[in-house]
């Protein structure tokens, strides 16, 4: 029976009762006076009863089979009410159970994980976090990450919105842990920051430093040796049969390639170490100018070399190393550039940058080499770097010079038409002009 048969049968009982009365009653309109009274009695009753029940299951989350006992009508929209309630229900304990699961296995991870809402405060971390960083709950829920991390690197870091590098840093509560911070924005500006543990890392980094530093420096005494014996030799033995001169001559060359890498190899090792004194100005025009002699007599006239000055600007940097980058750069485009061919050295602002550029039209390189050019030892054409004697670190060298000078090397070439190498200072390195 439908729920509108129903309270028609109910409302027909009464007004027939209430009706009949005009029969039988000495006051006709009293048994209708009382079963109205009684029927609004009953709907009042029932009204309260579902008006109770239902501010009682919004505020307490009751569930459906705690609904009081209605009747009729009422309780046909009781069972409307609570369908859509149950749903809710079924919905809340499986999210639920799927949030349960979700912080569960984050918890159990070795990273920690910790998300940080809009304004920069902290909403939820997992055990790591506490390990490594000394977060407790729930004393330091909602509290501002930036309070807790007090590192000025990780303050600006945060703020910053750039996020493409990771941050590493000391933990503040393990005085021998690095920890590397990776941070990714999500929904409305929170934040989800995973902090790894590379401190094994950084003792193998430290460890293939100190490698290389004392193997380049065990190795620059014997070289000097033989060196200076091959020298006396070639003095001693000019009447030397032509295979044994050659002999010799290979012997030298030999050895001032391996003295060429063992000094690359100690440049390496000086600028992977933190500089302890101040940058200072720096003449650009003039150290510039120094090279480009230096380029042209070692070209003997073999290539068109020329320098364009477009800035008088100077930068603050460490001379030794800006010397040791411009002549990589310049000089590898003599080494490896064709006979007759052309090679432009420019200083310009582009912007806010200053940059320095050479220019060849020699042979060039493909694209596929070009992101793996400044990795060590790594040459795109192996033949022609044994040709010229090159170590394969001239780039990784003018790599991290410009990283202590908070610039970049841009690279940009095309097979058979010539490459360019511009090393250029971005915006936050301090620039003087002479004019200044």
């Amino acid at each position: 029976m439908s729920v509108w048969q129903r309270g028609r049968w109910t409302l027909l009982l009464l007004v027939s009762v209430g009706v009949s009365g005009v029969w039988w009653s000495p006051w006709p309109f009293l048994p209708l006076a009382a079963a109205s009274t009684l029927l609004l009695l009953i709907n009042s009753v029932q009204t309260l009863r579902l008006r109770d029940w239902l501010t009682h299951y919004e505020h307490t989350h009751y569930e459906p089979k705690d609904a009081p006992p209605l009747y009729g009508v009422w309780q046909d929209i009781a069972n409307l009410v609570q369908r859509p309630l149950r749903r809710g229900q079924r919905y809340k304990r499986r999210y639920q159970a799927i949030t349960d699961r979700i912080q569960d296995s984050t918890s159990a991870l070795q990273e920690a994980v910790i998300m940080v809402d809009r304004h920069g405060n902290l909403e939820w971390w997992n055990h790591s976090a506490e390990r490594f960083l000394g977060l407790r709950a729930p004393a330091d829920t909602n509290q501002p990450i930036t309070n807790l991390i007090r590192a000025p690197e990780f303050s600006e870091y945060f703020n910053a919105d750039d996020f493409s590098a990771p941050l590493t840093l000391l933990s503040p509560v393990r005085s021998k842990m690095y920890l590397e911070f990776n941070v990714t924005p999500f929904g409305r500006n929170d934040r989800l920051i995973i902090v790894h543990d590379v401190t094994r890392l950084r003792q193998l980094e430290q460890m293939r430093k100190d490698f290389v530093a004392n193997v380049s420096h065990e190795l620059r005494t014997p070289l000097t040796v033989i060196r200076g014996y091959l020298e006396t030799f070639e003095d001693l033995c000019a009447d030397l049969p032509e295979r044994q001169l050659r002999i010799l001559t290979q012997m030298q060359e030999q050895a001032g390639r391996m003295d060429s890498l063992v000094r690359d190899l100690l440049v390496l090792s000086r600028l992977e170490t933190q500089h302890q004194e101040p940058p200072n100005p720096i003449d650009v025009i003039s150290l510039l100018e120094q090279i480009t002699e230096e380029a042209i007599a070692m070209s003997a006239g073999r290539h068109c070399i020329r320098l364009s000055i477009e800035s008088d600007d100077d930068i603050l940097g460490y001379a030794q190393e800006l010397r040791s980058a411009f002549t990589n750069l310049i000089i590898n485009a003599v080494k490896y550039t064709p006979e007759q061919g052309h090679i432009n050295i420019r200083w310009f602002r582009d912007k806010q940058n200053l940059c320095m550029s050479v220019t060849d039209d020699g042979v060039g390189i493909d694209a596929h080499h070009l992101p793996r050019l400044t990795e060590r030892f790594y040459r795109a054409d192996a033949s022609r770097s044994k040709a010229t004697g090159g170590t394969g670190l001239g780039l990784a060298i003018v790599k991290h010079v410009l990283l202590h000078h908070q610039g970049e090397l841009i690279i940009t070439s095309e097979l058979g038409q010539g490459s360019c190498f511009t090393a250029c200072f971005n915006s936050s390195a301090n620039f003087g002009n002479k004019a200044g």
